[in-house]
């Protein structure tokens, strides 16, 4: 096995000095080989890929689509996206200009970060939050500056933004994702207008992540990016809503002037998008809108089982309207931390969960379970929750 020359020990970009790797993946592979583990720890949706949209896929490969598409994806794909968005939300974007392919959701947020952010500029965080938005902005060396939502049920207010704006009046973007990974709250049309004021007031830049979008349950979603179309990124993909994580495939809709810069990291980054990935998805956005409703119902009745179990167990729980993970606030009787509490949790009840800390200093004391898992198995964790609860009361 080659050992790296000595005199290469500095190469490394020194970015990476205050990155470290997901602790989502590095907790799920400590506990991983836990026997008769039952996870709730997963991070995508509990369905397979719908039967259209994979054979989609399978004829674009017997049908030898095998070159590289367009840099930007192919046009039909690009026109799929933005009937979509027209039909949905009814916002209009130019498919030529306006919209952006890329390999998933987390390559659109890297590629936008990458070309909007300069060494030095500050990007405000909704905390707890998917912890990809820190590590992403300082690769681009870009500041990353939390807010701690913990206090507000996790939903970011105006007035926490404008009082952050205070003490941090050069702060150039604002990430936005809703519904939120890890706590699944979501944002009203009336929550999102408010928080439109202060942004247009203050000339922010808003990366708008709704890869969620079409999984609420309470509230109906609504896109920030119609409020505020010039100063918003909006990132968007297929992962959550048809069951395709392994296909990676999202989108970048914005200003062209912005998409144009996204779409130049974009090509330096990956070239183009996979091309069945790109079928797949075509056939997802024009014959496969209704998919996600059973999808949903099934999740709503996970969720509501969960989180009314939860409770009767002494945690702390803001009903989640949308996506499909629960951050629960751990009983008071447990001093732990979030992570030695997930760990204990593992080990002597077979349940995995994410400790909340993976999110940021914001979600120690929490747990994210996610119930994207089989209703049987969810069952079966909350029957060991409750009497690893009563044995440790």
């Amino acid at each position: 096995m080659p050992e790296l020359d000595h005199r290469l020990s500095d190469v490394y970009n020194h970015r990476l000095d205050t990155i470290t790797p997901s602790q989502i993946r590095s907790f799920s592979r400590e506990i991983q080989d836990i026997p008769g583990l039952v996870s709730l720890n997963v991070g995508e949706p509990g369905f397979n890929t719908p039967e259209h949209v994979k054979q989609a896929a399978i004829d674009s490969i017997a049908n030898n689509q095998s070159h590289y598409s367009p840099q930007n994806g192919w046009l039909e794909l690009r026109e799929a996206i933005s009937n979509y968005l027209k039909n949905r939300y009814q916002m209009d974007y130019d498919p030529e200009a306006e919209v952006t392919v890329t390999d998933g959701a987390t390559e659109a947020l890297s590629s936008s970060f990458l070309a909007t952010i300069n060494p030095g500029d500050e990007v405000l965080i909704p905390m707890p939050g998917y912890p990809a938005y820190t590590s992403l902005v300082e690769l681009a060396g870009g500041v990353p500056v939390g807010m701690d939502t913990s206090a507000t049920e996790f939903k970011l207010t105006p007035k926490q933004l404008e009082e952050t704006l205070a003490t941090h009046p050069d702060a150039k973007e604002l990430v936005l994702n809703y519904p939120t990974n890890p706590t699944g709250v979501s944002y009203t049309k009336e929550e999102l207008e408010q928080l439109a004021k202060v942004v247009a007031k203050h000339g922010l830049l808003v990366v708008d992540d709704e890869i969620y979008g079409e999984l609420t349950y309470d509230i109906e979603h609504f896109s920030f990016a119609k409020l505020l179309p010039e100063n918003t990124i909006l990132i968007n993909g297929l992962s959550k809503s048809h069951a395709m994580t392994g296909y990676r495939l999202g989108y970048v809709a914005g200003p062209a002037a912005i998409v144009t810069d996204v779409n130049k990291v974009h090509g330096y980054l990956v070239t183009s998008p996979s091309n069945p990935a790109q079928y797949a998805a075509i056939e997802a956005l024009n014959n496969g809108m209704e998919d996600p409703i059973p999808m949903r119902k099934a999740y709503r009745e996970r969720r509501d089982l969960m989180t009314t179990e939860l409770r009767k167990l002494g945690f702390g729980v803001v009903t989640p309207e949308g996506a499909f993970y629960i951050f629960a606030k751990i009983p008071a009787q447990f001093k732990e931390n979030s992570r030695e509490f997930a760990l204990r949790l593992a080990r002597e009840a077979k349940v995995g969960v994410t400790p909340g800390s993976a999110f940021g200093v914001a979600g120690e004391g929490y747990l994210r379970l996610s119930y994207a898992a089989d209703l049987d198995q969810i069952e079966k964790a909350l029957a060991q929750m409750k009497t690893f609860i009563e044995n440790n009361q």
